[in-house]
This record gives structure tokens, C-alpha cells and sequence, in this order.
């Protein structure tokens, strides 16, 4: 470690004089950055500069502390703590996503799991539990998020309003372009045709169903529980004049009745739950006639990590996903084999596209900050927002999570290899 004076800077750094515990609490905190190896962090508090880990490595990020605060929700929260602290301006970063993949990677020698305060891990998973995806809960848990506003997710979205991994085909590519790269891809694996019937569990607002309405002929019947969603995506067919070709539900997936050719659901399963995974692909499985192939979309554990995540509350799970849960590939197979006759033929890893996807999200939300603001939305919002893209954004760049597009087919169905190829 090496620690030197910023010249010039006032010796209490702007944060009063520094008691017994918070002086306790600092020194804790920097025996485990000793700890680093591969990786380099600077930690700026006032006029005292701290270098850690390796001065040659390339990946660094340089943490200015803003308030005593932070050491304390780190020792004792672990990484919900340090989000809740970036969140009150405690900290700064000047390279989040590097952070979040410093600590990604070196996450076991530092120790930042849980925290300290063990007592409150509990008392954060009997929350999250009480947000079980039941049907009430489901509409609570979806509310909470997906209805903040259409107003606010248009300005960080592309004109597609599409809010899931996009396919970067090619250099140079935009991010509508690609969102519609990546509709494109899902119905080229289902082979998607005039003589189909497609049903879509979890619309968003709209920009599958009207993509493949549009391009590819078939009848989509696609439901959300988001209110907000339905009521522009209803608005977003209309316009494409294709109400003839889409129908908009407001349906929990466990209410659906009838038989389709094909089904999709793009990153919903996030919200479906751990306990009710079975139940969801047997609901699938239901929906789809003898012949017939689905197109999941996913964000994924690791296998080593899926217990241990099912059972930590993260902040994600805290301030983002109430009662979301990702899956892991193991996880999706022992549901559909202990509820389902469907079969996994093919699976496409997309993970490093969901990283610059988070990115371009990133960067539009912060060039539309002016506007975002003018909605009423706080600082608060936006650190919480910023935390969160880039928090996903680093986890995917180390894979600690990962995106997979899964094609599940039933015993009759006969899609060539050549449908769920992508392209070069």
C-alpha cells in the first residue's frame, strides 16, 4: 500500500475531525484492500491519497470518500451498503463499472459479502420473501419498477422501448439497431411464419410483438401485469396499424388459457421467482401445442453462485427487482424436467452484448439528465439509477451474470439447426 498527502488540501479533508470508531472502522476497511493483487484502487478521503493492489494493473478505479459514513455501511452491510451509501453521496467513483468488476473479481480475498451486521441479512431476506411472486405480489413487485413512468424509461431507451439485451452484430451498430438484431434473432430461431400464433409472456412495451407482427406475418398474443406498459404498447399497435395482428393482455402468465405455435417471454423469468419456476414452464409448456418451440431470454447465475443467490438479498433484489430472482441454465433444466415435456436444443450465450448494452443505456440516460430531472425525480433516483446500471454492467463484462437465449421445444417439434444458428 502507499499513501501520500494531496498538496493543498485542507488536513481534515471537509469531514470534521474523525472519532474513535470512525477511525476504527477506516483502518478496518484498508486491512482488506491490502488484501488486492491484481487489480489497483485508489481511496482519496480528504487530503490523504491510498493506493492498494498492483501500481501496474489495467483495471483501477480511484474512490473519493465523501462522508465517514461509507466505511461504516461497507464494514457492516457489505456491497448493500455501499450502494445505500453512494445513494446519500457518501462516496464518488470515477470508474463505477470498474469498481464493481475490482470487486467482482477479487470479491472473495476482500470479504464483502454480507458485512458484519450478520443480525440484518435475515431481516432483509424476510422482505423479500414477503415480496413472493404471487399474483398480488407479482402486480406489487412489476408496479414498483416497470411503472415508474414510460416517460422515464424513453429517455434512456432506443425508439424501440426495447429494455432487454440488444445483439451487436456488427461494429458501429446503434442500439435500435441492436434491439431489432435481436427481435430478428429470436424469430429467426422459431422459425416465425404468416401461419403462426405467438404468445409472448411479458410485452414490454410492445417492440417484439410489433416487430414480428410486421416483418414476419404472424399473430402475436402478448401479455403483461404492467399497466403503464399495456396502455402505450395498445397505443404502439394502433399507430403500426396492426391491431388485427396483436392482441395486448393484462394477465398474470398463471391465468392464460388456450394453445399457440410458438411462445417467447425475453427477460420476465427474472420476476417469476426460485419457488415458482416449475410452475411457470409448466404453465409454457400448457400453452404450446404438441408441436410447438419457445424462445426464453434470460439473465443467469453462475451455477457455482445460484444457491447462494437465491438466498442473499442483494440491491438489486433491495431497491431494484423486489421479489425478482435470477436463474442459472441448471436451475431452468431441473424445472423443465421435474414439470415439463420440454427440451433444451439450443442455447446461445449473449453475455458480453448485455455489457455494452448497459452501457448505451448509461450514457443516454446521463445526456438526458436535464430531462429526467424535470420529471421530479430526485438525486437520490438518479445515484440509484447510475448504481445500478453500472453495477449490472461490470457483473456482466466478468461474468459473474451472464444472458442466454434458451430454445425449448416439445417432443413434436422439428426446428432445423439452421433456424437457431445466428448469423456471422
Amino acid at each position: 500500500m502507499g499513501e501520500h498527502v494531496i498538496q493543498g488540501a485542507e488536513r481534515t479533508g471537509g469531514h470534521g475531525r474523525r472519532g474513535l470508531f470512525d477511525r476504527w472502522a477506516e483502518t478496518a476497511l484498508r486491512v482488506r484492500l491490502e488484501r488486492l493483487a491484481d487489480t489497483r484502487l485508489l481511496v482519496v478521503d480528504g487530503d490523504r491519497a491510498s493506493e492498494f493492489g498492483d501500481p501496474g494493473a489495467a483495471l483501477r478505479a480511484t474512490i473519493t470518500v465523501n462522508s465517514p459514513r461509507f466505511y461504516w455501511a461497507l464494514l457492516l452491510r457489505g456491497p448493500l451498503g455501499a450502494a445505500e451509501a453512494y445513494m446519500d453521496g457518501d462516496w464518488t467513483c470515477d470508474d463505477l463499472v470498474a469498481l464493481v468488476r475490482i470487486i467482482a473479481l477479487e470479491h472473495e480475498s476482500l470479504g464483502f459479502d454480507v458485512g458484519r451486521a450478520g443480525w440484518l441479512h435475515p431481516l432483509l431476506r424476510v422482505w423479500h420473501g414477503l415480496r413472493s411472486n404471487t399474483r398480488f405480489g407479482s402486480r406489487r413487485n412489476i408496479h414498483a419498477h416497470y411503472d415508474l413512468g414510460n416517460e422515464f424509461f424513453a429517455l434512456f431507451l432506443d425508439p424501440t422501448l426495447t429494455y432487454s439485451c440488444g445483439i451487436f452484430e456488427r461494429e458501429g451498430m446503434t442500439m435500435e439497431e441492436a434491439s431489432v438484431a435481436k427481435y430478428e434473432l429470436v424469430c429467426r430461431k422459431l422459425a416465425l411464419g404468416p401461419a403462426d400464433h405467438v404468445l409472448e409472456i411479458g410485452t414490454g412495451w410492445g417492440g417484439f410483438a410489433l416487430h414480428a407482427a410486421a416483418l414476419h406475418g404472424c399473430r402475436v398474443t402478448t401479455t403483461t401485469i404492467s399497466r403503464e406498459q399495456r396502455e402505450l404498447a395498445r397505443k404502439r399497435v394502433a399507430l403500426a396499424g396492426l391491431e388485427d395482428r396483436i392482441e395486448v393482455l393484462l394477465e398474470d402468465y398463471r391465468d392464460l388459457r388456450g394453445q399457440y405455435d410458438k411462445l417467447v417471454s425475453i427477460e420476465m423469468i427474472e420476476a417469476v421467482g426460485e419457488r415458482q419456476l416449475p410452475g411457470f414452464f409448466r404453465v409454457c409448456s400448457e400453452r404450446l401445442k404438441p408441436n410447438g418451440a419457445m424462445l426464453l431470454q434470460a439473465i443467469t447465475n453462475r451455477e457455482q453462485d445460484h444457491e447462494r443467490a437465491v438466498r442473499h438479498v442483494d440491491f438489486i433484489k433491495r431497491y431494484i427487482f423486489p421479489g425478482g430472482q435470477l436463474v442459472s441454465v441448471g436451475a431452468v433444466c431441473g424445472a423443465l424436467a421435474r414439470a415439463t415435456d420440454l427440451r433444451l436444443t439450443h442455447l446461445e450465450d449473449i453475455t458480453p452484448h448485455y455489457a455494452e448494452t448497459l452501457r448505451r443505456w448509461r450514457r443516454r440516460m446521463f445526456s438526458n439528465l436535464k430531462e429526467i430531472r424535470a420529471l421530479g425525480l430526485p438525486q437520490r433516483f438518479v445515484a440509484m439509477w447510475e448504481f445500478y446500471l453500472c453495477y449490472c454492467e461490470g457483473g456482466f463484462r466478468e461474468r459473474a451474470i451472464g444472458a442466454a437465449q434458451l430454445l425449448l421445444e416439445k417432443p413434436d417439434s422439428r426446428l432445423s439447426p439452421a433456424d437457431a444458428t445466428p448469423r456471422p
